[in-house]
């Protein structure tokens, strides 16, 4: 907590993974302004925009807001590392109480924060945006992401303890002590259900918001289904040997 304006108001880091995300960036920007006005009274609001090797105009973009924006800090990767080790640089370069990370592209209504924020308690370690949640949605994704989404979830549902209806989605909240030395391998989208994992394992608890995902308005979707599949087949098949054998390791 820290005072601002007479009022102590709590530290909130939003971290935003961004590779080739020159299209998407107006629209991310908005989706700044919008959640910046909402959570104003409530957070003292940090952006951390984390450039992941990109080859387009985004560090330039990413730049030039955080000149117009003192909330603003960009940091860079040299070379592409995936989404989830931008998540953990963010991670590393903030002394926030609570931590968000929000996609760029805004498939998620970056809005959705707020009622995530309010689930956030002293017994909740994460809040995860779930569009596979009954009363969530899903509009206009490929089927083929949205096949490999939906089955991964299901799968993961019977290895841990926190039965989630979404483990794969990137949009969460969370207490900044519970995630910080998380010792994750995947650096990419896997990843970010790897993290759950860690959590999991330590009898965290984590709860769900209801979302709605949506396709991109800009740019393209960085997944690359194969290589997405064979992590995640890896990462089950670490659960899975961890159920069986508690306290053992695959190699």
């Amino acid at each position: 907590m820290r005072a601002v304006d007479g009022a102590l108001r709590t530290t909130l880091a939003v971290i935003v993974p961004c590779h080739n995300e020159a299209e998407a960036m107006p629209d991310l920007k908005l989706g700044m302004e919008r959640l910046r006005s909402a959570l104003q009274r409530r957070f003292d609001l940090q952006w951390l925009l984390v450039d992941d090797g990109s080859t387009d105009d985004t560090p330039s973009l990413m730049r030039e807001l955080s000149r117009e924006c003192d909330d603003v800090t960009v940091l860079c990767h040299d070379r592409c590392q995936g989404i989830a080790a931008a998540i953990n640089t963010g991670l590393q370069h903030t002394a926030a109480e609570i931590v968000a990370s929000l996609d760029a592209d805004c498939t998620y209504d970056p809005l959705i924060l707020e009622p995530m924020l309010q689930l956030l308690t002293r017994e909740v370690d994460m809040v995860v945006a779930s569009p596979y949640h009954p009363r969530g949605g899903v509009e206009g994704v490929p089927a083929w992401r949205l096949q490999l989404s939906q089955g991964a979830s299901r799968i993961y549902g019977l290895l841990m303890r926190n039965k989630l209806h979404t483990y794969t989605s990137c949009v969460r909240v969370g207490w900044r002590e519970s995630l910080a030395d998380l010792p994750t391998v995947n650096p990419g989208f896997v990843g970010i259900v790897e993290l759950i994992w860690h959590l999991d394992r330590r009898g965290a608890r984590i709860a769900e918001q209801p979302a709605v995902l949506r396709t991109r308005s800009a740019g393209q979707s960085k997944m690359r289904i194969a290589r997405a599949t064979l992590a995640h087949l890896r990462l089950m098949g670490r659960a899975a040997w961890r159920r069986v054998f508690p306290g053992q390791e695959t190699s």
